[in-house]
């Protein structure tokens, strides 16, 4: 028998893991020895937090992010193969979404592996549900381009897609969230309609949605916070 891979969620921030992670998605967490990680010391802290008597040494990791060769996925399936259950853990909310993890996933398919999908937050879908924008018509669009061209040469491209009714989600990291705001400003019509979603879940969590022409009145400080944007 094969083992099954868990998509295990995390918090997306603090310490108040029980608000958000579910009792039974948290007794499952415990069980398992195997891990497939963004981040080993994370996953680490993240073990602990939730249980501080965690066999933290007799537990095997496994790290998989944007530097791990694909070549060394398969071997991550190993306890599987041999019937014991492995979780897979992103940094913060759910894994598989703008995560590297989705490569396991995808492998873990095709070995005829169970997948398990874990309930638990997911920024993305919170800032969706909370911005009174298209629930039912939507893309998720990842992390926008670096570059400022290029990242203006997007912005106008889901702002299109944005005004035939779909709802446009992005991300971007907290270093960088006060340029990517000011540039939704300078290339954004002043009739879009833009939600900033910081911090969810967290105790300074803010849930807003403007016009262009009225978040360029109040322009906040969005400096080294956790942020979801949404246009439409």
């Amino acid at each position: 028998m094969k083992g099954r891979i868990y998509l295990i969620p995390v918090t997306l921030g603090g310490d108040d893991y029980s608000a958000v992670i579910p009792g039974k998605t948290i007794e499952i967490t415990l069980r398992l020895r195997h891990f497939v990680v963004e981040d080993i010391r994370s996953a680490r802290r993240y073990l602990r937090k939730i249980d501080k008597a965690f066999p933290i040494d007799s537990t095997v990791f496994f790290e998989l992010n944007e530097h791990t060769p694909e070549t060394e996925i398969d071997g991550f399936l190993e306890p599987l193969m041999n019937g014991q259950d492995l979780g897979l853990m992103s940094e913060a909310g759910l894994p598989g979404i703008a995560d590297p993890g989705t490569l396991l996933v995808s492998l873990a398919h095709r070995k005829k592996i169970i997948v398990t999908p874990l309930s638990g937050p997911s920024s993305i879908i919170m800032a969706l549900i909370a911005s009174g924008l298209n629930g039912q018509n939507f893309s998720f669009n990842g992390y926008l381009p670096v570059k400022p061209a290029e990242r203006a040469a997007k912005l106008r491209e889901i702002e299109k897609k944005a005004h035939e009714g779909y709802a446009q989600i992005f991300m971007e990291t907290p270093y960088r969230t006060q340029k990517m705001l000011e540039s939704i400003l300078t290339v954004c019509s002043t009739e879009t309609r833009l939600c900033i979603a910081c911090d969810i879940t967290l105790a300074n969590e803010s849930i807003r949605t403007m016009r262009i022409s009225e978040w360029k009145k109040e322009i906040p400080d969005l400096n080294d916070r956790l942020t979801v944007f949404v246009l439409q």
